[in-house]
Order: C-alpha cells, then structure tokens, then sequence
C-alpha cells in the first residue's frame, strides 16, 4: 500500500442496506434505493442480504442492484454466513463487486483473483485492530470499511470510528469508507479524509431527505 502524497477529495456517499435482507422486502428497498441515490452523490450500495440458495440470491440481485446502478452507484453483494460462491451471485446477478466482512487474508486474496473485468472486492470489520487492516489492504481489497452496525444491531463507538479511518487516510492509498450511524456523525467523518462516508440504513431507507441532510454536510468539506 503507498502512502498518500495529496490532499484528499470531498468524500462521496456509500448506501448499506439492513442485514437480512430478502426476497419479501426487495420491491421496497429497490424504491428506497431509487429514491436514496437520487438524492446525493451516492457512489456505491452494499446490498447485506440474508443467505439463502444462489438462485434466490441472485434473483433478489436482480431486483435490487438496477435502481441504484441507474443513478450511477456501484452495487455489492454481502451475504453472511453464506457458504456458496458470492462471486458468482454477484456476477450472475448483475453487481459490481461484492463486499466481506472479517475476511481472512487468504479469503481476500483469493477472491480478489476471482474478480476479474473490473469488479470490486471490499473488507469491513477491521475496525479492532489496525493490524488487521493493514492486513486487508496488502490483500489488493478495492477499500476497507470501518464502522457500521453489527448483525446484532450494536453500534460500534463513533469516536473509535473516527480514530481509525483518520489514522487509514492520512496514510495509506487504499480508499475507506467511514460509516455513520446517526445523522450527528457524517460531518465529522466527512472532514477525517476518507474518499467515502458510509449511511446506515436508519439514514435513508425510510426517507431520502436523510440522503439530502448528509451530502449537505459532505458538500461543507473544504
């Protein structure tokens, strides 16, 4: 990984929908997706769906992955404790990458051989350990996530959050994105350096203007 030798961009804005996401909600969060990417400079969605066959996972895909591509957002999959090929959902199904969360070095770097033509590979759950997503990085991973929820529901701490994908930016090339999970932190995580800031769905499923809210403290970044 090689040091970053500018000043960073204004961040762009990264959609993660609620883990377990399946079939029964797919034509609502497609709208909401629609709605979401419309409203702000929104450069990815990372659909957390609940495992299930491969068929299903890439029919609901399928579904889910057009809205947010036609307002220009790259889509990946994230489907935890899914035994299958996730690869091949995603590209079946018509995303761009697919994202992991606590991978293994050598999960990362075989996966990362498997995504060919451009598509992306991207890591989470590395927020614990710097090590760890030093790690991540020399994997060839398109980006590291730090923060979001927890499948249980639990917030990590925001401040820690902060710490770390300050430390991430001001250092290394790979980008990150920083999630929030209260509208109070996006300003906060906009200003850290990172190419992205992360909105838990809390921000934006029900309603676009949580979108609007957020880019106008993204578009204060100077």
């Amino acid at each position: 990984m090689a040091e970053k030798d500018s000043a960073a961009p204004r961040p762009r804005l990264a959609l993660l929908t609620p883990y377990g996401l399946g079939p029964a909600e797919a034509e609502a969060t497609a709208a909401s997706l629609d709605a979401a990417c419309a409203a702000g400079d929104v450069a990815a969605v990372i659909l957390r769906l609940a495992a299930a066959d491969e068929r299903s996972l890439v029919g609901l895909v399928k579904k889910l992955a057009p809205p947010a591509q036609a307002r220009g957002a790259a889509v990946l999959v994230c489907v935890p404790g899914f035994s299958g090929d996730i690869v091949s959902v995603a590209a079946r199904g018509g995303a761009d990458g697919v994202h992991l969360d606590r991978a293994d070095e050598d999960t990362l770097r075989d996966w990362r051989g498997r995504l060919r033509d451009g598509r992306i590979l991207g890591t989470g759950g590395v927020l614990g350990s710097r090590d760890a997503a030093m790690v991540a990085g020399e994997t060839g991973v398109d980006y590291v996530m730090f923060g979001g929820l927890f499948p249980d529901g639990a917030a990590p701490d925001a401040e820690e959050v902060r710490e770390r994908a300050t430390w991430w930016a001001e250092i290394f090339e790979t980008p990150c994105i920083a999630v929030a999970t209260a509208t109070g932190d996006v300003a906060a995580l906009a200003r850290v350096g990172a190419e992205f800031v992360g909105l838990e769905s809390g921000l934006w499923r029900d309603d676009p203007e949580g979108v609007r809210a957020a880019q106008a403290q993204v578009d204060q970044v100077r």
